[in-house]
């Protein structure tokens, strides 16, 4: 049996952890933040080796610091949830977990500094260590209105690509090999390119006839540009309308409540919120 004392550290470590929602909460992601960051400064700095040959082993020291914190951080948050290997082989203690190992490779396998860059993954907290709840919202309803577009932007990209092939071919037959259009996935290449208006420049036509269907295919690349971007917004606007005519006859999609059941790990309750709406535990939120 568990003593009430334990469960009752274990009650609050859960809390000060995996919720934003009291002042401790909010103190130990903003510091978590701050660490992140200084970590991933730290693998910049490292990656330039004049500053690494001069400062190597303040450097090194100061990454294992962040890496035992990191590891401080990862061993409570599975000692505190009460279904541990759910917390590991979820999204965010995946993360975590990447952005905890790479130094520790590094002491059996050499040049692996680089995949600490991955501690830059758990920015994603961001959302919920701000409350930035008008920004979530905000990209709800772009997600939204890209599932909505997806079929009209699906068919318009595989007619950009019949036209790609086509003019490609063109393209191909016009300037020949002796001009760099030496086949015609090389020349759908160099179609695509100009379509995209990035004009690498390794392919150019050089024939009169090619350099005028060049500036077509340049000029029909800014409307083919255009067109996506047209399809989203409409939709866009459309979800904001939407939006605005149910009003309050919705019940809000984004909440500020950031309580995590301990018994399952589920996040994103409703603000008033009591019990845990996937197990029915009870939340810390006393």
């Amino acid at each position: 049996m568990e003593k009430p004392q334990d469960k009752n550290w274990r009650s609050k470590l859960h809390e000060i952890i995996y919720e934003a929602d009291t002042p401790a909460g909010k103190m130990f992601d903003v510091v978590l933040l701050i660490v992140i960051l200084a970590s991933i400064v730290l693998v910049m700095l490292e990656s330039i080796k004049s500053f690494d040959e001069k400062y190597h082993n303040i450097l090194n020291i100061s990454e294992w610091i962040i890496t035992i914190m990191f590891s401080i951080e990862y061993i409570a948050r599975i000692v505190t949830v009460k279904k541990p290997f759910k917390y590991i082989f979820s999204f965010y203690g995946i993360i975590d977990f990447l952005s905890t190992i790479p130094k520790y490779i590094s002491l059996i396998v050499g040049g692996v500094h680089a995949l600490a860059a991955l501690r830059a993954l758990r920015l994603l907290r961001m959302f919920r260590i701000l409350k930035l709840a008008r920004y979530l919202g905000a990209s709800n309803n772009l997600v939204n209105a890209l599932k909505a577009s997806k079929a009209k932007i699906s068919v318009f990209l595989f007619a950009v690509l019949i036209v790609a092939i086509i003019l490609g071919t063109i393209m191909y037959l016009v300037e020949g090999e002796e001009n760099g259009f030496t086949n015609i996935p090389k020349s759908v290449y160099w179609c695509i390119v100009t379509l995209t208006t990035v004009g690498f420049g390794d392919i150019a036509p050089q024939t009169p006839l090619g350099q005028f269907i060049a500036s077509l295919v340049m000029v029909l690349g800014y409307g083919i540009i255009a067109v996506p971007t047209g399809i989203v917004s409409a939709e866009y606007t459309n979800q904001n309308k939407k939006d605005k005519k149910e009003g309050e006859t919705i019940k809000p999609s984004v909440h500020l409540n950031t309580q995590v059941c301990v018994n399952c790990s589920t996040e994103k309750h409703r603000d008033d919120a009591d019990f845990c709406y996937h197990c029915g535990h009870k939340l810390n939120n006393e």
